[in-house]
C-alpha cells in the first residue's frame, strides 16, 4: 500500500467503526499498550469463509507497521459449529481494537451464505448453479461477499460430490468461479423488447452467433409453446446440448397447460412417492403449486422430449432456497440449471459475527459466561480487582 493510501485508510477506519473503540484505542495509547488475542465466532454453524476479513485484517497489519497473528481454526470451506472460535487474532490492542466492526462485518456474512450455498448444492447433486445475487446485494461489498461465499460452500458441496456453482451472472465477482466474464443470455425486458419470445432468441443468436442461447419462455405465459417454437428454429443447437430454456413463471400463476390437477397427474407419472407423504403447505408449493414448480419442470420436460429435444437444458429459478432444492430433489426434477441468489442469508440476525478478547498480555481473561472461547481448555480467568 502506498503511503498516500495510508491516511486514507485510517480515515476510513475511523469514520466506520464503533465510536467506543476508536475511543479505548485512545486511552490505551495513553496508558500503555497489550498484546491481546481475540477469539472470533458466530453463534449457529457456518461454512468457513474468512479470506476477505483476513486479507483485510493483513492489509491494515502492513499499513500499520504492526503484525497481526491470524490462527484459522477452520481452514476455508470447513464446517464450523456453533459458538467454535473460527479464528485467533493476536496483536497490539492499540491496532486492533478499532478494526473489530469491520472485519466482523466481512466475516459473518459470508459464513452463513457459504453453509446456504453448499447446503443448496448437497440438496440438488446433480444440478448445476449460477450465482444470480448480486441485484439483491446491498452495493458492491455485499456483491463481493457473496459472490465469495457462494464459491466456498460450492467447492466445499463438490468435495462431496456435488456439481455446485458453475459460475455467476456479472463480469466484476465472476473470478470467484474461475472465469473472467458473467454467464447469462437475456433478461425479460429483451423479450418485451422483441415483442416475442422467438424474436428475442433470433436477435440475441444474431449478435452473439458462437454462443449457447438460454431463453427465457415466461413472459407470454406460454412456456411450452415458445420453448417448442425456439427449439423448432434453432434445431442444431437443439440437437448440440446448446439450447436452454429457462423457466421464471410468476408465482401467481400456473406454467402453460398446468392447474393443480394436472400438476399431481404430472408427478403421478414422474415422481409419485414425492406427493404420496406427508408434505407443509410451502413443500406442496414447490412441488405442484403456482410459479416454477417440479411439476412444471417435468411438464417442459416432458414437452421438449416428445418432440424430439431432449438435448435441450432446462433452467429454473425463481426463489430456490434450500428447503425448495430439497423438495425438487426428492421430486426427481430434470432441472440442468438453477440460477439463484437464495444463498444471501434470509435472517441477517443470524450472520452477527462477535470477537472477544480472551488474553491480555499473557493472562487468559474474557467476560462471563464466554469461557468456553478461551484457548488451550484453559478456563480460569485472569482478575487484576479494582
Amino acid at each position: 500500500m502506498s503511503k498516500a493510501a495510508r491516511p486514507e485508510l485510517e480515515r476510513d477506519i475511523t469514520a466506520r467503526t464503533d465510536s467506543y473503540f476508536n475511543r479505548t484505542r485512545a486511552i490505551v495509547e495513553k496508558f500503555g499498550d497489550s498484546r491481546v488475542t481475540y477469539a472470533v465466532f458466530l453463534r449457529r454453524p457456518v461454512i468457513s469463509a474468512p479470506r476477505i476479513a483476513v486479507e483485510w485484517l493483513q492489509t491494515v497489519a502492513q499499513a500499520r507497521g504492526t503484525p497481526f497473528e491470524i490462527e484459522l481454526k477452520y481452514p476455508e470451506g470447513t464446517w464450523v459449529g456453533a459458538g467454535d472460535p473460527l479464528l485467533y487474532l493476536t496483536g497490539s490492542f492499540a491496532a486492533l481494537t478499532d478494526l473489530e466492526t469491520l472485519y466482523l462485518q466481512k466475516l459473518g456474512p459470508p459464513c452463513v451464505a457459504a453453509h446456504n450455498a453448499y447446503q443448496m448444492c448437497l440438496e440438488l447433486p446433480e444440478a448445476a448453479f449460477l450465482a444470480m445475487d448480486a441485484r439483491h446485494c446491498a452495493g458492491f461489498e455485499m456483491q463481493d461477499m457473496m459472490a465469495y461465499a457462494a464459491s466456498v460452500g460450492s467447492a466445499a458441496a463438490k468435495r462431496e460430490g456435488a456439481k455446485g456453482f458453475i459460475g455467476n451472472a456479472n463480469d466484476a465477482t465472476a473470478h470467484w468461479f474461475g472465469s473472467r466474464t458473467g454467464r447469462g443470455t437475456m433478461p425479460h425486458a429483451l423479450i418485451g423488447y422483441a415483442g416475442s419470445t422467438l424474436r428475442a432468441a433470433e436477435m440475441f443468436h444474431a449478435t452473439y452467433p458462437d454462443e449457447p442461447l438460454t431463453v427465457l419462455v415466461d413472459y407470454f405465459g406460454m412456456e411450452i409453446t415458445d420453448a417448442l417454437s425456439v427449439a423448432r428454429r434453432f434445431p442444431e443447437h437443439a440437437a448440440a446440448g446448446r439450447l436452454a430454456v429457462r423457466l421464471d413463471t410468476h408465482g401467481g400463476r400456473f406454467l402453460e397447460g398446468l392447474d393443480p390437477a394436472e400438476s399431481y397427474a404430472v408427478l403421478e407419472r414422474h415422481a409419485p412417492a414425492a406427493i404420496r407423504r406427508y408434505r407443509s403447505d410451502s413443500e406442496l408449493r414447490h412441488l405442484v403449486g403456482t410459479g416454477v414448480s417440479a411439476a412444471a419442470i417435468w411438464r417442459t420436460r416432458e414437452a421438449l422430449d416428445a418432440a424430439g429435444f431432449d438435448k435441450v437444458r432446462i433452467v429454473a429459478s425463481s426463489g430456490f432456497s434450500v428447503s425448495k432444492c430439497r423438495v425438487m430433489n426428492e421430486a426427481h426434477a430434470p432441472v440442468d440449471v438453477v440460477g439463484t441468489g437464495s444463498f444471501i442469508p434470509n435472517s441477517w440476525s443470524e450472520t452477527y459475527a462477535t470477537a472477544d478478547i480472551v488474553d491480555y498480555d499473557g493472562t487468559a481473561r474474557v467476560k462471563v459466561g464466554r469461557e468456553f472461547l478461551l484457548r488451550d481448555g484453559r478456563r480460569r480467568n485472569g482478575h487484576s480487582g479494582v
